[in-house]
């Protein structure tokens, strides 16, 4: 892990009419960590990660994004970015799905290829390539959605709450697989309300009500707070409803 910022949010606020529901956010994100955003459902944490992807824009402050500001069409194409919704082609095969992506990215021929059968294998799905998404479980589209997300081997990789609906040994294998794209440099921004997945986080964001509550490693959190658990520094720091 670089101690130098990959992301870097300065005073960002985010407004839908008159709702506010990012406030005054600041942080940075290092090169080559898994950055974790826990809170509740509601906190925020999708609105974040929208606005570092560049699918939302900043109403006020500014996000940087590989050394440029977001939104950037040209970083845009180094991030890989997977959603709480899936967005797959139901009617489509899985293969046919991962071939449509890959031409997006600009993969072809041989290099396509080897990539759709390295995802496939990365989350499991190989034996179910040539099923159509509609025959596919929650839990298999999500699987399927995180082999798009990594097809271009991004520099930066955002995961709007991966696990949900997955089962806890993939699960464990996919963070086992996270820590791995890691350690060949990716940096990997990843949201949760998920305790235990907060734990495998190099650094944390706790996000309460659009505001960021607290920040910094697992460890550090729980020292800060004499807290046996990460749920306990999350209420201390004001995760508890008011």
């Amino acid at each position: 892990m670089s101690e130098k910022p990959c992301i870097c949010m300065k005073h960002v606020s985010k407004s839908f009419g008159k709702k506010k529901v990012i406030e005054d956010v600041s942080l940075e994100v290092y090169s080559g960590e898994i950055f974790g955003m826990l809170g509740p459902s509601g906190a925020g944490k999708t609105t974040i990660v929208k606005m570092i992807a560049g699918i939302d824009e900043a109403t006020n402050g500014t996000i940087d994004v590989l050394d440029t500001k977001m939104p950037s069409l040209h970083v845009m194409k180094r991030i890989g970015f997977m959603a709480q919704s899936d967005a797959l082609y139901g009617e489509l095969t899985a293969l046919e799905n991962l071939q449509f992506f890959a031409s997006i990215y600009g993969l072809k021929g041989k290099k396509q290829k080897q990539r759709i059968d390295e995802v496939m294998e990365l989350v499991n799905l190989t034996d179910h390539i040539k099923k159509t998404v509609n025959q596919y479980s929650g839990g298999m589209k999500r699987r399927l959605s995180l082999a798009v997300s990594l097809l271009h081997e991004p520099e930066v990789l955002i995961l709007d709450e991966p696990t949900v609906g997955i089962d806890p040994l993939l699960r464990q294998a996919i963070w086992d697989e996270l820590e791995r794209i890691r350690q060949n440099g990716t940096t990997i921004v990843v949201t949760t309300h998920v305790m235990d997945e907060a734990e495998k986080c190099q650094r944390l964001a706790m996000i309460r009500d659009g505001r960021l509550i607290a920040v910094g490693s697992p460890e550090e959190l729980k020292k800060r707070t004499n807290s046996q658990t990460i749920e306990q520094a999350f209420l201390h720091f004001g995760g508890a409803r008011q």
